[in-house]
């Protein structure tokens, strides 16, 4: 008993604590948006997403995260899972909204996604760890990019843009951090403008292309159809102001002219209710989250762990950056949700994933350790 005393002193505190306020703000924005509807059945499963998630970090913290850097046929297992799954949602998934990208198992919604999205932050990470000093080799690049291609694939015919977006904005981070050349970086950059530019015409569908149409001239968009979501979103963070409605008093959210409120748009939604000063208390606490993930990179002891909590790291800032962009009309709307804020229990538990290996890696990093009690 007290051998688990001191080791659960040996896990980043501060860290449990900033996702814990931060799920805690999505839950009551999910309870919020509630109300009016009278359906909470969103608002109790979240509740149990978080008992999974915090059971499983917690679970995770105890065993050795070298055991994912030692043995690349687990790792190898675990991505060939997550193709198997994605390969099944176009044949087995039911379609939501036009997306098959959910498995239906009774009430309960599982997104194979989420969890990819940690599988390959796995697999990266030790794919660079083992060749850090021969990033200057174009077929390592290739390399990890067919990595990311075959799922990108089966997430784009599901059709699912935003998950894309998402999974090469962690690819081409981790790239960054591992020290690719600047001159293979803008040639990268190069080729993906023009695979967009080819795209437009042969590959996006056309809702895809109006969505896109309407962030770029959102005057022309159809109000009641592409530019509908993003006016009603702008509107409920401007109707916030500085203090926010309140919970349970937000007009845009509660008279339904909010889309999705508690996944897509939940930023506007806590907007809305709390204001100005219920988005800074969000934003900070992301900002602290990130500065507490570069803690944990920065002591870690080996190339696998730092890149693992960086390409953590990335995915929570490209995630955030892309749902809250997208709330305030500075990108398009892609369909992405809010981390560990937004419902959704595949995300959410994920997630919870990633920081039970984040936990072990710190529990057993000196200089994390040091910085944690400093």
């Amino acid at each position: 008993m007290k051998n688990l005393w001191l080791y659960f002193k040996k896990l980043d505190w501060f860290l449990i604590v900033i996702v814990l306020l931060l799920v805690g703000m999505g839950i009551l924005s999910i309870y919020s948006s509630s109300i009016s509807r009278k359906d909470f059945l969103n608002f109790k499963k979240q509740l149990i997403f978080l008992g999974v998630g915090l059971f499983l970090m917690f679970t995770l913290s105890f065993f050795d995260w070298r055991l994912l850097r030692e043995d690349p046929h687990l790792i190898l297992i675990l991505y060939f899972l997550c193709i198997v799954m994605l390969l099944g949602l176009l044949f087995f998934a039911p379609e939501i909204r036009g997306v098959k990208s959910w498995y239906k198992i009774g009430f309960v919604s599982f997104e194979p996604i989420e969890f990819t999205k940690i599988v390959l932050i796995i697999l990266l990470a030790k794919y660079f760890s083992m060749r850090h000093i021969e990033m200057y080799r174009v077929i390592h690049i290739l390399i990890s990019g067919l990595y990311v291609f075959f799922p990108c694939l089966l997430i784009f015919l599901q059709p699912d843009l935003g998950s894309v977006l998402i999974l090469i904005s962690l690819w081409i981070g981790i790239l960054i951090i591992s020290g690719i050349k600047l001159r293979h970086f803008l040639i990268l950059l190069l080729c993906g403008f023009l695979v967009l530019l080819l795209s437009w015409s042969t590959i996006l569908k056309e809702y895809q292309r109006e969505r896109l149409l309407s962030f770029i001239k959102p005057q022309v968009s159809d109000a009641l159809k592409t530019g509908w979501s993003l006016r009603q979103a702008k509107i409920a963070i401007g109707s916030g102001g500085v203090f926010g409605q309140g919970i349970g008093k937000g007009s845009q959210t509660q008279y339904g002219f909010l889309s999705e409120p508690q996944t897509d748009f939940i930023f506007s939604a806590i907007a809305e209710d709390t204001g100005l000063i219920g988005v800074g208390i969000l934003l900070f606490l992301f900002m602290l989250l990130i500065w507490r993930i570069s803690r944990i990179a920065i002591g870690s002891r080996s190339n696998f762990s730092r890149l693992f909590a960086s390409g953590t790291g990335v995915l929570l800032v490209s995630q955030t950056f892309i749902h809250v962009g997208m709330n305030l009309g500075i990108l398009p709307i892609v369909g992405i949700s809010l981390p560990l804020v937004s419902y959704g229990g595949s995300g959410l538990i994920s997630i919870f994933i990633g920081l039970g290996i984040l936990q072990s890696i710190y529990s057993q990093s000196p200089k994390a350790t040091s910085a944690g009690v400093s």
